[in-house]
């Protein structure tokens, strides 16, 4: 099985105080520091899904609730959440939303295509 971050997040979502002490959206952020630093330390290279997560993330979460800061991701999902456990739940809603983001922008890419094809004929 993969140990990629996704494969850890989904370990954490199902048992967040084996994993980060408590629940709460903060402790997660400051977990996921640290996993991409011990991986720079120990010369391994973020997997292309977990470049991703770290490039993009805090811009998709930006993006969602309209606002441009330089606070953390874990900071702006707090502004909406009225304690830590909500925010970890929010989190993880967020998380699913950027990993079919893509997924999303296709399709509609596709159905673009078509439309585009069927009218032109």
């Amino acid at each position: 099985m993969s140990s990629g971050i996704y494969q850890i997040l989904e370990k954490i979502k199902a048992r967040p105080g084996m994993y980060i002490g408590r629940a709460s959206v903060n402790n997660l952020f400051i977990f996921l520091a640290g996993y991409k630093i011990a991986r720079r330390e120990l010369g391994i290279e973020l997997t292309e899904e977990e470049k991703d997560f770290c490039d993009k993330f805090h811009d998709f979460v930006e993006q969602k609730y309209k606002l441009h800061t330089s606070n953390s991701w874990a900071k702006i999902i707090m502004l909406y959440c009225q304690d830590e456990k909500a925010g970890l739940a929010r989190f993880f809603k967020l998380l699913d939303e950027f990993k079919t983001r893509d997924k999303n922008l296709s399709h509609e890419e596709e159905v673009a295509a078509i439309t585009h094809n069927v009218t032109k004929k």
